[in-house]
């Protein structure tokens, strides 16, 4: 989205002029051996972006270029490390359903006053949310952080995503698995559990 460009852009000295009306960028790839099927793909995916309203496209037409592309994204994660404390989630949904999670998330950060800076892969349906701390003081942060993470979770589960795309679960989504998965899915995993390490000695106590 736009605001995580632009710190990149602050964070690397990188430069792009920005129309004032975009608030979010996708970065399209195509690779193969034939540039006559190459520019024929980027035909077709140009015609795509104007059916659904792109504002501006931005071609690289020289390795230089590409590699720029991709350091605004590769970079991003140490730009929004560079700029505040912040939480990071994992969320996933179907393709289709992502204009739907990200309008959704800043709605959330409305509500319980916090920023957020998202990006991911569209292809994946996959959308990393940074929940950004800013000017909020610890004990918002500490008391309404928890809230809206549950949010953002149902409402990923509302649109048939999940908790946890490329990340994984771990001890962090732990507390927020009974949002996604049912009792009877959990007591299953319990039970497999129990079959493979029935004294409880292989990773003990970090999920069941």
């Amino acid at each position: 989205e736009r605001k995580g460009v632009e710190w990149v852009m602050e964070h690397d000295a990188i430069s792009f002029d920005l129309k004032p009306e975009v608030s979010s960028f996708l970065l399209i790839e195509v690779d193969g051996n034939n540039m006559d099927v190459l520019f024929t793909d980027c035909e077709k995916i140009n015609e795509v972006l104007e059916q659904h309203n792109c504002l501006e496209v931005l071609f690289a037409d020289s390795s230089a270029q590409k590699e720029e592309l991709w350091r605004l994204r590769r970079t991003m994660a140490v730009s929004v490390k560079s700029n505040s404390v912040y939480k990071e989630e994992d969320t996933v949904v179907p393709r289709a359903e992502l204009p739907k999670l990200m309008k959704g998330i800043k709605e959330i950060g409305t509500k319980y006053g916090f920023e957020s800076i998202c990006y991911g892969h569209a292809g994946d349906g996959n959308l990393h949310v940074n929940i950004i701390k800013a000017g909020m003081n610890d004990d918002d942060w500490n008391s309404k952080l928890k809230d809206g993470i549950e949010e953002i979770f149902k409402l990923t589960v509302s649109l048939g995503g999940t908790i946890s795309g490329e990340h994984g679960i771990g001890l962090v989504q732990k507390n927020y698995m009974q949002i996604r998965f049912s009792e009877i899915h959990l007591n299953l995993m319990r039970g497999i559990k129990q079959v493979f390490d029935p004294n409880g000695i292989l990773n003990p106590g970090k999920i069941f």
